[in-house]
């Protein structure tokens, strides 16, 4: 049912993206292979959500060419390598603070990152800022290299189906600041001058 969900809103946004915004649609990645997404799957040590299998099957990521933000939050799909090592980088910072707890004997829960968070989705190629889910709830957690956390998604199906409706409805992507630039979607209005003055609007 989920995956069903996952296949039936990528569609509608692939098929808007290869109609209206052709460079973000050359740049997405090819899907991951079952085996791939097992290989992933062991070097975290959590089991991968069955959405998030869904949509990796469909794109694994983006190109390493630079590329504006194309999805809610400015972000950009993960490849695998920089989903494993983002991944890594905030267990680590988990287990400082973990050992950092030991030693003063704190009770406060860590919330610096959680096993179950998987990220899926950057803002900007470092890194720093992006989404995961979350393996047990299923929701959508933003995060970013200071101590924000907040959920922004009930599940992946309606982060994924809300983008879709916002491309589809004009009014939604009013609202939302959604453009386009050089053949590129752009989910939000640039800050760059020259940027935004080659961004048009998705409302006319």
């Amino acid at each position: 049912m989920v995956s069903r969900q996952i296949d039936d809103a990528w569609q509608r946004i692939e098929s808007w993206l290869a109609r209206n915004a052709p460079a973000t649609s050359a740049n997405l990645s090819p899907g991951a292979s079952e085996a791939e997404i097992e290989r992933l799957q062991e070097s975290l040590g959590v089991r991968l959500p069955v959405g998030l299998r869904a949509l990796w099957s469909r794109r694994a990521g983006v190109g390493p060419d630079p590329m504006p933000g194309f999805m809610p939050g400015e972000c950009v799909l993960m490849p695998f390598d920089v989903v494993r090592r983002t991944y890594e980088s905030k267990m680590r910072l988990r287990q400082g603070d973990e050992e950092a707890q030991r030693r003063t004997g704190g009770t406060e829960e860590i919330t610096v990152w959680r096993p179950s968070w998987i990220p899926f989705a950057s803002i900007g190629a470092d890194a720093v800022a992006g989404l995961c889910v979350d393996a047990e709830t299923g929701r959508i957690w933003y995060w970013c290299e200071y101590a924000e956390r907040s959920v922004q998604f009930e599940s992946l199906t309606d982060f994924l189906e809300e983008m879709a409706d916002v491309l589809e409805v004009p009014l939604l992507a009013e609202e939302a600041g959604v453009g386009l630039m050089h053949g590129f979607l752009v989910w939000g209005v640039p800050q760059d001058a020259a940027e935004r003055a080659a961004w048009e609007p998705l409302a006319g």
